[in-house]
């Protein structure tokens, strides 16, 4: 009768926190990545002489990085942004910003890219 007993507080936990997350995500907002201000990176950059250590003083670490060619076949560091936010369920009011980043071997950027759906 023990095992019956503790397996019912069990089920009664599980579905007592399933309810507390599907109540919670009814009315709560959903973010992704950390906001940045497009003003202030397209105030203090510019290209062919900002650094990466200067883009990461004024708009903090990437979220992602990876590799990129141009049109001459030079390899460049890429650097991405994003950040997403929205009301759930549905994602009703969604905002979203992307901004990518090229940096040559020396750690200049050469180029970027931004979005935003505002």
């Amino acid at each position: 009768m023990k095992v019956f007993h503790k397996h019912r507080i069990y089920q009664f936990i599980s579905f007592a926190s399933l309810s507390l997350i599907v109540l919670l995500s009814g009315c709560s907002t959903l973010k992704i990545g950390r906001d940045f201000d497009m003003q202030v990176f397209e105030s203090m950059v510019k290209v062919g002489e900002t650094t990466k250590s200067q883009v990461m003083t004024k708009i903090g670490s990437p979220k992602s990085t990876g590799v990129a060619m141009n049109m001459e076949g030079e390899r460049m560091q890429e650097w991405v942004y994003f950040y997403a936010s929205g009301q759930l369920p549905g994602m009703k009011d969604t905002r979203l910003k992307l901004l990518q980043m090229r940096f040559d071997q020396n750690g200049i950027l050469r180029s970027y890219n931004w979005s935003n759906s505002e």
